[in-house]
């Protein structure tokens, strides 16, 4: 069982807020590098494993740079986070690029980068062709519809906007073989925080099966299987930790049960996780503003949904300790609260915590992933700093808070006088 506590106390954190303010994330250097580790040896059975980090869950170069010296590549779905991988020193076929409904922009950077291009439907076939010409190696996404059960998250896969059904497949890839493309990948992703270890396997047994049936049909064959990400994390106290080694044992004994045992590979195997990566490892921390009792007690924060958005968006728990007072009985109900002008801005909704005062450090466990990263402006809020906890103790900035002039740097007030009404 997960026992919820921070990696540093309430009189860390007074000196690091003395320098910065709150709120801010803050990130535990030493903890995300011991996970990835942990990750990358589970599957060492196989030769060529990669885990590709899903940028979008934390998109800070610090981050990506420290997971890059673990080993990791990086998986990309835009513009702007390929220049920031670029920016990293990550290239080549350490990023994977994974999109959807994609400008011919992004198509031409991924290639300029020499990425694996990963595409989402038959159409971009020759979408890419058109605009950025056709790479030596090619990627498509599967949806497998109904023989997979979606989430919350993602939903049915027959109801999600992503990849090719079955057939468009074998004619996609059809299409690249006759085109001359002899180099081929196959991914799927149908799952967000899925914590059941036996879902994976299952999903790696669909594209084993699916590669055996179009090697075979299209007299192709294949570098890589991307099984996606979605891994979860145990957000509530007593929750299981997914056993990531119980998944790989799962994977390998499939792969030799039908990969190996048609003759085919080696076949290097691939993820995307990005939450299980830093989701733990990262944190909101925050101050009490206000105590406000009406029909409800509800404590207010100096951060809110722009700083962590989960909690609105998904209804999703994330624990909270109150630093200094996590010996203390946690018996008084809070609704706790950011000042946005939306009633869901909220972080915790009828939550036991001890005894609120204003002032408290309050800080909100596992928002090292999609956290700072689903931020925006909206009520004119700034995004919050971004820190980390180094593995000898000290604190780096690793992004600066955002200012007002920053909020105001694509507005032009120099023509609001000349402009008619």
């Amino acid at each position: 069982m997960l026992d919820k506590k921070l990696p540093f106390t309430k009189d860390q954190l007074e000196k690091i807020i003395e320098k910065y303010p709150t709120p801010f994330h803050l990130y535990d250097e030493k903890a995300m590098r011991e996970n990835a580790r942990e990750f990358k040896n589970a599957f060492s059975w196989n030769e060529g494993f990669k885990e590709f980090f899903a940028v979008k869950a934390a998109p800070n170069p610090y981050l990506m740079k420290i997971l890059h010296k673990e080993g990791f590549g990086a998986d990309c779905s835009s513009l702007a986070e390929l220049i920031m991988v670029q920016k990293t020193g990550i290239s080549g076929a350490e990023i994977m690029f994974t999109s959807n409904d994609t400008p011919a922009a992004e198509f031409l950077k991924a290639k300029e980068l020499k990425a694996v291009i990963n595409l989402d439907d038959l159409s971009h076939i020759f979408y890419l062709e058109e605009y950025a010409g056709l790479p030596q190696l090619i990627c498509f996404r599967y949806n497998p519809g109904k023989l997979k059960k979606g989430n919350l998250i993602i939903g049915h896969p027959e109801e999600a906007k992503y990849g090719f059904t079955h057939d468009q497949l074998v004619e996609g890839y059809k299409i690249c073989r006759d085109k001359g493309i002899k180099r081929f990948g196959i991914h799927t992703m149908v799952a967000s925080n899925e914590l059941s270890a036996g879902y994976f396997v299952e999903t790696a047994e669909i594209l084993f099966k699916l590669i055996v049936e179009l090697t075979h049909k299209l007299k192709i064959s294949f570098e890589f299987v991307n099984i996606g990400g979605g891994v979860g994390i145990p957000y509530r106290p007593g929750e299981e930790r997914i056993d990531i080694n119980a998944v790989s044992r799962g994977i390998k004994e499939k792969y030799e049960k039908i990969i190996v045992a048609n003759g085919l590979g080696p076949i290097k195997l691939y993820t995307e996780c990005g939450r299980y990566i830093t989701g733990p490892y990262g944190y909101l921390v925050t101050r009490v503003l206000h105590i406000k009792n009406t029909y409800k007690k509800f404590a207010g924060l100096d951060a809110c949904m722009a700083n962590l958005m989960r909690p609105a968006l998904y209804g999703a728990y994330h624990h909270i300790t109150v630093a200094g007072k996590e010996n203390q009985i946690a018996e008084v109900v809070y609704d706790v609260t950011g000042s946005l002008c939306e009633n869901n801005d909220k972080f915790a909704i009828d939550r036991k915590l001890p005894l609120l005062e204003r002032g408290d450090i309050i800080v909100i466990h596992d928002a090292g992933a999609h956290g700072y990263a689903m931020g925006f402006n909206y009520n004119g809020k700034l995004r919050s700093a971004e820190l980390l906890l180094r593995e000898d103790g000290k604190v780096v900035p690793i992004r600066r808070a955002e200012t007002v002039d920053d909020y105001f740097a694509t507005l032009d007030f120099a023509g609001l006088s000349s402009f008619r009404t």
